[in-house]
């Protein structure tokens, strides 16, 4: 039986992940907090083998004026839970970093490709991935993920916006370009393993496959029972434009983790990427 402290109350990845291990009631316990005021005070983690961290600002319009919030809650209160947990005995910590760490709209990552994050929320993530590493010991160990974009029935950020915008247009551009994605089940999937074998290390999970957006999209209107027309002669533009970054490179360009880096814990099966897509859109 492992007992297991998501720290994040309200996340989407926390709260997925809390349904999908109660599924197994024999072999975990869940409970959820909020990291906000004197958690670390208030929750005896003595009594927990694994804390999964969650918690974080992501998908905020970065200002200079919020610059410092990033890094007082994605670096130094992610320190301050491993501290404690580490204090109290507990035996893994697996804290969500993210690919932006590397700073990339488009491109291939490999690895042996370097961190160079240009974002107050990738630096804040790359931070504190430096200082948990300091905390590591035989008793301790701490898990690391880069996960690409998660999506899944409620998620947020990008996946949503993109599928509110192809529900209004009756055109779409095909550009046949290369994502890395995540469905939340397989992430789930994956996190029940690396909790069960109570492991550390950096891990980068994903998809099997490759997702083109114009297929995306095309997965999206039909979810909806419409028929979206996708239109050639835009590909070039596009991606010429989506190197330059920016919102079109969110959508349009190219940006992968090589999938040998992913072979760790990866589920032996994995639902079709259509069938992803309807369950997240029925909601």
């Amino acid at each position: 039986m492992k007992r297991v402290l998501i720290a994040g109350a309200n996340s989407y990845i926390g709260t997925q992940l809390a349904v999908w291990l109660s599924h197994t009631p024999d072999q975990f316990t869940v409970q959820t907090v909020s990291v906000r005021g004197d958690v670390c005070k208030t929750i005896d983690f003595s009594a927990f083998d694994t804390v999964v961290l969650v918690a974080g600002i992501a998908h905020q319009k970065e200002t200079p004026q919020n610059e410092a919030l990033y890094d007082t809650v994605n670096h130094k209160l992610a320190v301050l839970v491993a501290q404690t947990a580490k204090a109290a005995g507990v035996k893994q910590l697996i804290f969500f970093s993210s690919m932006s760490v590397y700073g990339l709209t488009t491109g291939h990552i490999t690895q042996t490709t370097q961190p160079t994050p240009d974002t107050a929320y990738g630096r804040s993530k790359l931070a504190a991935e430096k200082a948990l590493a300091l905390l590591l010991s035989d008793s301790f160990r701490i898990a690391v993920l880069r996960p690409p974009m998660i999506y899944g029935p409620g998620c947020r950020g990008n996946y949503p916006r993109l599928s509110a915008l192809v529900q209004k247009l009756p055109l779409f551009p095909r550009v046949v370009n290369q994502r890395s994605m995540l469905y939340i089940d397989t992430l789930c999937d994956f996190l029940q393993t690396l909790i069960t074998q109570q492991a550390g290390g950096l891990y980068f999970p994903q998809n099997h496959d490759y997702v083109a957006t114009c297929e995306l999209a095309k997965q999206i209107a039909l979810a909806h029972g419409k028929h979206i027309r996708q239109i050639r002669g835009f590909g070039w533009l596009l991606t010429l434009l989506s190197r330059r970054g920016g919102t079109i490179g969110k959508v349009f360009g190219s940006l992968t983790y090589d999938q040998a880096m992913s072979n760790a814990y990866r589920p032996a099966q994995e639902p079709a990427f259509a069938e992803t897509i309807r369950v997240t859109e029925a909601g």
